[in-house]
């Protein structure tokens, strides 16, 4: 048998008014821990910039690290699988589950017991981990032979309660350290293709319940609102206007309780698949995704780029996609900076712009994922090494579960 990072079978999932000054510009062209994090990228202007976060290393954890996240405090936790197979007989081949915590203010990450079974090379699992506040942690578990559950921790993972899926009862707000999802209310309880109108869900902090928030905006039968909050407290949802079909976003300011929707000034009247949002040091971009007419397909494609310098208000179209100018891809969110700098990382590359998205070059970085967290933007690679920025420009890297990799 021979150690691998994944089975064949078993599979942990890796895996947001009307508007004025609505330009159209188009784009021109416990395991022990590794060294500490090390910050990377410097400022090029100058510009006074936030010192990152340190997060520990942590090379040593065993398996592969899925889920990643981080609480508003610097504590966190990571889920693990390690896997064998037996290529002759893959029914020996397994995995076991592992929870690793980043405790507030530790040297080290330390294993934790994990809920999750120790699977077969034949069985199948996906398991996604939602940080809900420091010390708080839920694990969404599916698997093929059985109904889906959830693990919630409210003492740092020493131990785990088995919870129920399914969306009971409102919320009138999202409270600190909640996670913002979805959950089908026509027909109640569907998934997928065969539901036909998704309200919001509010992920507890408390209990680890889900909830409907009682008062959403209008986006639409699909709503796809950001995971957390940014940096002003904001929330944000994504959607279709009601009366143009168009892409559009909806904010939050007060934790949920009302909400104001923003028509953007998309180039194409086709709603698009959702936009994603980020607050920046001095402007909030909105990445309009959804397919491309002309030039090669791609994955995750990026029709527009959207920026507003009043919080969100009004909204000027910076970069339209063609059918070669690159970026024409987005993994995740666009990383804001000061002074008009915002990366796009694409499929073949990363892009960065410093005029707000105007005009973009290639850096010579290869793809990263980026998203949200509650202590700044959290990006992954290909390899083992996480990054946390807070204004976008400088970043401290880190590394979990490298054994087989080289950091």
């Amino acid at each position: 048998m021979r150690r691998l990072g994944g089975v064949a079978g078993a599979v942990v999932a890796l895996v947001l008014t009307a508007c004025t000054g609505a330009g159209a510009g188009t784009g021109a062209g416990a395991g022990a821990s590794g060294p500490s994090a090390r910050p990377s990228g410097a400022a090029g202007s100058g510009a006074r910039v936030a010192p990152p976060p340190r997060i520990p290393s942590a090379a040593r954890l065993p398996g592969t690290a899925h889920s990643p996240g981080f609480a508003s405090d610097g504590s966190g936790f990571v889920l693990l699988a390690d896997c064998v197979e037996d290529a002759k007989v893959p029914e020996n081949g397994l995995c076991r589950q592992h929870v690793a915590v980043l405790d507030r203010g530790a040297e080290s990450w330390v294993l934790r017991k994990s809920p999750l079974p120790e699977v077969r090379g034949t069985d199948g699992i996906s398991a996604n981990l939602l940080v809900l506040g420091p010390g708080r942690a839920l694990i969404e578990e599916w698997s093929a032979d059985a109904k889906p559950t959830t693990w919630f921790t409210r003492d740092g993972g020493s131990t785990w309660r088995k919870g129920d899926p399914r969306t009971v009862g409102t919320t009138p707000e999202i409270p600190a350290g909640a996670v913002l999802t979805t959950g089908c209310t026509q027909p109640a309880g569907a998934q997928g293709d065969d539901c036909a109108r998704e309200g919001l869900v509010v992920v507890s902090p408390q209990d680890g319940r889900r909830r409907f928030l009682a008062r959403g905006p209008l986006l639409g039968p699909h709503p796809r609102p950001a995971a957390a909050a940014e940096p002003d407290g904001s929330w944000w949802v994504s959607g279709t206007d009601p009366v143009t079909g168009r892409a559009a976003v909806a904010v939050s300011r007060d934790a949920g309780r009302s909400w104001t929707p923003i028509r953007l000034p998309s180039p194409t009247t086709d709603p698009g698949w959702h936009t994603a949002v980020v607050v920046g040091p001095d402007a909030v971009y909105a990445a309009e995704m959804g397919e491309l007419k002309g030039g090669e397909p791609v994955k995750n494609p990026l029709r527009a780029l959207h920026r507003s310098l009043d919080g969100g208000r009004t909204w000027e179209r910076m970069w339209t996609t063609g059918t070669t100018l690159e970026p024409r891809t987005l993994q995740g969110l666009p990383v804001p900076g000061p002074g008009g700098r915002v990366v796009i990382s694409a499929e073949r590359g990363e892009y960065v712009s410093t005029d707000g998205g105007r005009s973009f070059r290639p850096t010579g970085e290869g793809t990263r994922f980026t998203r949200r967290s509650p202590i700044g933007l959290l990006r992954q690679g290909t390899t083992c090494v996480y990054g946390i920025s807070v204004d976008g420009v400088r970043w401290a890297e880190f590394s979990l579960a490298c054994e087989d990799e080289t950091p």
